[in-house]
C-alpha cells in the first residue's frame, strides 16, 4: 500500500466549527438557566412583597417559609430567609423601572445583589447594571468598580476632551475618562515612566478591563516612520465600537500644553500611514499623573485634534470625599430645575 492510500488524520481546524456550535449552545443554555432563574426570583420576591404591603404576613411567616422549604426540599439552594428577603428587595427596587426591570435577566443574581445592596441612589444603580451588561463584568471586576467609585468619578468628573472630538464624535464622551484607576500596578512613589508603561503591559488585561470591553490592543512603542524617519507611540490601541486607532501617549509628571502638539502629530500620522478606509480617524488620549484642568482647558479649546486628557491614579480614590462632591452635584442639578 502506497502511502497516498493510507487515509490522512484531518486538519484540527475542521473541528473548529463543531467546536464553535458545541460551546455556543453551553452558553445559550447558561443564559437560559440564569434567565429563568432571575424570573423565579422576581416572582418569589414579588409574591413575598404582596404579602407583607396586605398585612397578611410579617418577618416571622418568612422566617417560617425559609424553613418549611429547607425540611421539604433539602436540597433546593437559594432560599434562606436572608434571601428571600433579597428577593422582596430585589422586586421593589425594580418595580417601578419598566427600562431597567427589562434587561434585569442579562446578569446573574450575585451581581444583583452587589448592585442593589451597594448602590445609594437610582441613578447608580441603573449605571452598573448598564455597564455591567456592556463590559461583561465578572463579578469581581464589579467589586473592584465599586470599590473605586466608578459611578461619582463618571458624574463628577466629565472626561476632558477637545470641542473638535465632543463635536464630531460625540459617543466617545462614553467612552473615555477623566481618571483612570491603574492601582493594581503597585508602582513606588516616584516611579519612571518606563515602570509606568513595562507594568501596563504587564498586567494588560486589568488595564484592558480599566478602559473598556472595545478596546483591543495594538502594540507597545508602536513604529511610526514620517520623513524617513522613525518615531515610537507609547501605546495604540483599537476600540471597536468607536471604529478607530487609541494612541496613548504616557506622562509621568503633570500636563504641559506641549505635550498635545506631540500627539497630534502621531494621530496625523496613524491616519495618514495606519488608518484604513472603512475606519474613522484615530483618537489621542495623554494620560499624565495630574493635570491642572485651568490649563487644559486652555489647551484643548483651540485643539483641532480629536484629543483628550486624562489621569492615571496609582492609588484608589476616597470615595466618602467623591460621595460628598456627587451630593454637591445633584443638589445643584435640583436647584437649576427649580429655577
Amino acid at each position: 500500500m502506497s502511502t497516498s492510500d493510507v487515509p490522512q488524520a484531518p486538519s484540527t481546524d475542521r473541528f473548529d466549527e463543531v467546536l464553535a456550535m458545541i460551546q455556543g449552545a453551553r452558553q445559550q443554555a447558561a443564559q437560559a438557566v440564569n434567565t429563568r432563574l432571575i424570573e423565579l426570583y422576581w416572582q418569589v420576591g414579588a409574591y413575598i412583597s404582596r404579602k407583607i404591603e396586605n398585612a397578611e404576613w410579617g418577618d416571622a411567616v418568612v422566617s417560617q417559609l425559609a424553613a418549611h422549604l429547607a425540611t421539604t426540599q433539602p436540597g433546593l439552594r437559594g432560599f434562606t430567609r436572608r434571601n428571600l428577603f433579597r428577593m422582596r428587595q430585589f422586586f421593589e427596587v425594580y418595580r417601578d423601572n419598566e427600562k431597567v426591570s427589562a434587561v434585569l435577566t442579562q446578569l446573574p443574581w450575585t451581581h444583583h445583589l452587589i448592585i442593589f445592596t451597594q448602590s445609594r441612589r437610582p441613578e447608580e444603580r441603573e449605571f452598573y447594571l448598564q455597564m455591567a451588561i456592556r463590559e461583561k463584568w465578572s463579578s469581581r471586576d464589579l467589586e473592584r468598580q465599586f470599590k473605586t467609585a466608578l459611578f461619582e468619578r463618571s458624574v463628577t468628573q466629565p472626561a476632558k476632551a477637545s470641542a473638535m472630538l465632543k463635536e464630531t464624535r460625540p459617543a466617545a464622551m462614553d467612552v473615555f475618562r477623566d481618571a483612570y484607576l491603574v492601582e493594581f500596578l503597585e508602582l513606588p512613589a516616584g516611579h519612571a515612566e518606563a515602570d509606568l508603561h513595562r507594568g501596563l503591559l504587564q498586567r494588560l488585561k486589568g488595564f484592558l478591563i480599566e478602559l473598556g470591553r472595545d478596546f483591543c490592543f495594538v502594540g507597545s512603542e508602536y513604529p511610526v516612520q514620517v520623513g524617513g524617519r522613525d518615531f515610537a507611540l507609547d501605546l495604540l490601541f483599537f476600540h471597536r465600537g468607536l471604529n478607530c486607532l487609541v494612541a496613548i501617549e504616557l506622562k509621568v509628571g503633570c500636563f504641559e500644553p506641549e505635550y498635545l502638539g506631540k500627539l497630534n502629530f502621531y494621530l496625523e500620522a496613524l491616519d495618514q500611514t495606519e488608518r484604513k478606509p472603512h475606519e474613522s480617524p484615530a483618537i489621542g488620549v495623554l494620560l499624565c499623573a495630574s493635570k491642572n484642568d485651568e490649563v487644559v482647558e486652555y489647551a484643548l479649546n483651540r485643539s483641532l485634534s480629536p484629543a483628550l486628557i486624562a489621569e492615571y491614579q496609582t492609588r484608589l480614590p476616597d470615595r466618602q470625599l467623591l460621595q460628598a462632591k456627587l451630593h454637591e452635584f445633584y443638589a445643584l442639578d435640583v436647584a437649576k430645575d427649580d429655577q
